[in-house]
């Protein structure tokens, strides 16, 4: 009796490992592919409609503080253009277990620019992708990758957490050592955790490319930043997380306030900074 079980059990598994196998994983491609249509929605119902289409139940936006997105877009009236609002993707990145995903690239208005965008998007209960945090970096300088710019993608890594829980409680023990360096050493501390393939954006800052770029606009960023984070989320698989939170420091007109978004990855050596973005909060008036 015990043996037939037992054979049981090995046939089952094999069946659930044969049966993943013919199921892979999400790749960044079909993130970009969300995030196209995603903007190719927004030139036909509207840019009201087509986030209310594709946002998460739980997706947020920033008005200033997080909101959830789809009780801030109900309150929206729907239009559509021209002018249009139009977004396209040039690095994309999806956790092994292809449950969650990002985007970003260059964002115009009528045709004239207006920075980078940054979506964070989880993959749903039917298999569609949905957006979980939506995020702009704010006017740039310089001319926008065009629209046929190759997709760069984040390269996936062998690294894992036991579970998404375990990932998520290391991604915050990380992020607490880069949030207590800022203020005293930010260029230390974001050495800590900074790869050759992090990105860095916001602050008049475009999209850069690499460790040394990333530590050039880390270094133009106002000294005397403290950062407190405010939730994330961990993929499945235990390899990819993100987080986002407030961003306070005295600017040359007095106190100023912003929230940053951040992408991780385990790699061999702990949880790597992949992608850090900080989007001031205007003022009134």
């Amino acid at each position: 009796m015990r043996s037939t079980t037992i054979l049981g059990g090995v046939i089952a598994v094999l069946l659930a490992t044969t049966a993943s196998a013919k199921t892979p994983a999400a790749t960044a491609d079909d993130v970009a592919a969300a995030e196209r249509a995603f903007a190719a929605l927004a030139q036909e119902v509207g840019v009201v409609d087509s986030f209310r289409a594709n946002a998460a139940p739980e997706g947020i936006v920033f008005t200033p503080d997080p909101t959830n997105a789809q009780a801030d877009l109900a309150k929206q009236k729907s239009e559509k253009g021209p002018p249009f609002l139009k977004w396209w993707p040039i690095w994309a990145g999806v956790a092994a277990s292809g449950d969650l995903g990002f985007t970003t690239g260059p964002a115009t208005y009528d045709d004239k620019s207006i920075g980078y965008y940054f979506t964070v998007w989880a993959k749903q209960p039917d298999g569609t992708w949905k957006w979980l945090l939506d995020h702009g970096s704010g006017p740039t300088t310089g001319d926008l990758p065009g629209v046929d710019t190759p997709l760069a993608r984040l390269a996936p890594t062998s690294a894992r957490s036991p579970s998404a829980k375990r990932a998520f409680a290391g991604v915050q023990a990380a992020e607490a050592r880069l949030n207590a360096g800022l203020a005293a050493d930010p260029a230390g501390a974001f050495a800590a955790v900074l790869v050759d393939d992090t990105r860095v954006m916001g602050l008049g800052t475009q999209l850069t490319a690499g460790r040394e770029a990333a530590v050039a606009a880390l270094a133009r960023r106002p000294s005397g930043m403290t950062a407190t984070p405010l939730s994330g989320a961990a993929s499945k698989a235990g390899d990819f997380a993100y987080t986002y939170g407030d961003v306070r420091w005295t600017g040359k007109n007095g106190p100023r306030r912003g929230h940053y978004v951040r992408i991780w990855q385990k790699r061999a050596g702990g949880w790597r900074l992949i992608f850090d973005e900080v989007v001031m909060v205007r003022q009134p008036g």
